[in-house]
């Protein structure tokens, strides 16, 4: 089994300082921290705070509720270890139907293990709903001290795994600022997860919040913007960047607040591989399902009840509910949920109500194939695949076989789900955003084999290789000019705007906005390798055939739940 690097959680990276309590210190107003400094040279030091507290607790009353700003604490506080990660539950469901048929009430089935994906497992690392931390780095001098004079650009990380696993832990932002020639501010951030953070309803709206998770992003910037001057950052020029459901973050802040948040938290957005799973009204029956089925699962009644009812016993509905889902798909996700999210993200795309200057989306050729296993029976029919996959198209089940006909030259049955899952889940939204940016956005492909999904990981942190090779990571190309040229395109556009913008002398062509003005615009630059193992970077044009269905999933957005 092939383990991807978005599932594992790197816990040993703790970037210990030489002598404790020798690191540069910052006062916060409700803390002050103590970093450490990582020395390579006096010209070349990277300092590390890790495990800023920038939110509350979110226990007891302000469970399932927008965050809090942190409490004031006495005494120097430590910024050397890795925090607490959120509340985990594994990966995708493992069920071979969905149990969200029309008609039929919320239940378990068998399950299968799906293909290259972890179950549930051990974490090395502590897990608590008191998670809401982050992470900063910044180039400095042996002392701690930030670059004199110009504020940094600062590039905001997001993890993935689905809205339901990931850690800041994962992540150095070392690798960025060694990518950038030193020339920005990284921060890695970390917000709750599955249950904890996107439990939804009419319940939770009356007295919480939908998308917890997402609001926990949102005050998250809001810290950047308020504290990132203190360690060399430049507020007015952040650029947030995510990978899976990283990515689908980045997309959900891109959509936020009909496009108009106040104030501009981010002037540039990088989405890698963007999530975006069926999104549904918060009070629509499949998050109201959920909800009742955590109910039952909690032997409770209410939320309140669920606010004091002990984490364990949230934490295995969590696991239970999760898994339950069909295979492949990720129970709890964002939700259209009137506030924060005012509509459908499809909607808001088309409107262009979109924040932000400029976006860089990035896809992996093959995003589907981890998310389709070819054990499940339906993968052999098309028609029913797409039905489990999305069970409100049930209600025009002529679309069904329609839908088969689109996909029937794509290769065997599972290459055709594969086809699908990868278009509606992630490309049609990468598309979308583009459109929605009218010419102010680039697109690349990464599509070293096998392309899966998360593979393009181990290019933008090379870390991830080093410190943890039993992983096995699939085919890894180590070549230092492919390296540097795909990883340097994303560093380059958070600092600059434009990936054409060099930070070193790299082989990556000239590359040009994606436009829908005319075909030649649709252009994308393809990161790749020939047979004869030496890079192989060039522009293409989007196939054709691709917006054509993508269009298709636009005009059934309401059924699919986009």
């Amino acid at each position: 089994m092939k383990l991807l690097p978005y599932l594992h959680f790197i816990t040993s990276l703790l970037f210990l300082p030489a002598v404790i309590g020798s690191g540069p210190i910052v006062d916060l107003g409700y803390a002050q921290y103590q970093g450490f400094v990582n020395t390579s040279s006096d010209a070349s030091s990277i300092t590390t705070f890790l495990g800023i507290r920038y939110g509350a607790p979110p226990v007891g009353n302000l469970r399932f509720r927008a965050p809090h700003p942190p409490h004031y604490v006495h005494g120097l506080q430590q910024a050397t270890q890795q925090p607490a990660q959120c509340w985990q539950a594994g990966w995708s469901g493992t069920s071979p139907t969905s149990p969200y048929h029309l008609n039929t009430t919320h239940n378990r089935t068998s399950s299968i293990r799906p293909q290259n994906i972890l179950s549930p497992r051990e974490w090395t690392n502590v897990m608590s709903e008191d998670c809401l931390f982050l992470s900063v780095y910044y180039p400095s001098d042996a002392h701690g001290t930030p670059p004199k004079g110009k504020k940094l650009p600062v590039a905001v990380y997001i993890h993935g795994g689905g809205y339901l696993a990931g850690a800041s832990s994962q992540f150095r932002g070392s690798d960025l600022i060694n990518e950038s020639n030193h020339g920005l501010v990284a921060v890695v951030i970390q917000y709750r997860l599955g249950l904890l953070g996107f439990l939804a309803g009419s319940a939770v709206k009356k007295d919480g919040n939908p998308n917890a998770g997402l609001l926990d992003q949102d005050f998250a910037f809001r810290w950047i913007q308020k504290h990132i001057s203190k360690f060399g950052g430049n507020p007015d020029h952040v650029t947030i960047w995510g990978e899976s459901a990283g990515g689908g973050s980045v997309f959900q802040q891109l959509v936020a607040n009909d496009g108009k948040t106040e104030p501009q938290l981010f002037k540039y957005a990088i989405a890698s591989s963007i999530f975006a799973p069926s999104q549904y009204p918060y009070d629509s029956r499949i998050p109201e399902s959920n909800y009742q089925q955590v109910l039952a699962e909690t032997n409770c009644t209410s939320l309140a009840c669920l606010r004091s009812a002990p984490v364990s016993a949230l934490q295995q509905a969590n696991l239970d509910i999760n898994a339950a889902g069909f295979s492949g798909v990720c129970v709890f996700v964002p939700v259209i949920d009137g506030d924060f999210i005012r509509q459908s993200p499809a909607k808001a795309l088309t409107e262009g109500k979109v924040n932000g200057e400029a976006v860089l989306a990035v896809a992996n050729a093959r995003e589907g194939t981890i998310f389709v296993h070819p054990e499940v029976p339906v993968t052999a029919n098309l028609s029913q695949y797409v039905l489990e996959l999305f069970p409100d198209l049930a209600v025009q089940p002529e679309l069904a076989g329609k839908i088969g006909e689109m996909y029937k030259d794509s290769g065997t049955p599972v290459d055709q789900a594969v086809a699908l899952y990868g278009e509606t889940i992630f490309l049609c939204a990468t598309y979308g955003l583009l459109r929605a940016f009218g010419g102010r956005g680039f697109k690349a492909q990464f599509a070293i084999p096998p392309g899966d999904h998360g593979t393009d990981l181990q290019y933008y942190f090379p870390s991830l290789v080093i410190d943890v090779p039993v992983l096995n990571y699939p085919q890894f190309f180590n070549n230092t000019v492919f390296i540097n040229a795909f990883a340097q395109s994303f560093t380059a556009f958070a600092v600059s705007g434009d990936p054409n913008v060099k930070l070193s002398d790299t082989i990556t062509p000239k590359w040009g906005k994606w436009n829908t003005d005319s075909p030649s615009s649709t252009t994308e630059m393809r990161f790749n390798k020939t047979g004869g193992d030496e890079p192989d970077i060039q522009t293409f044009q989007t196939d054709a055939g691709v917006l054509q269905r993508c269009r298709f999933w636009d005009g059934v957005a309401e059924l699919t739940g986009h």
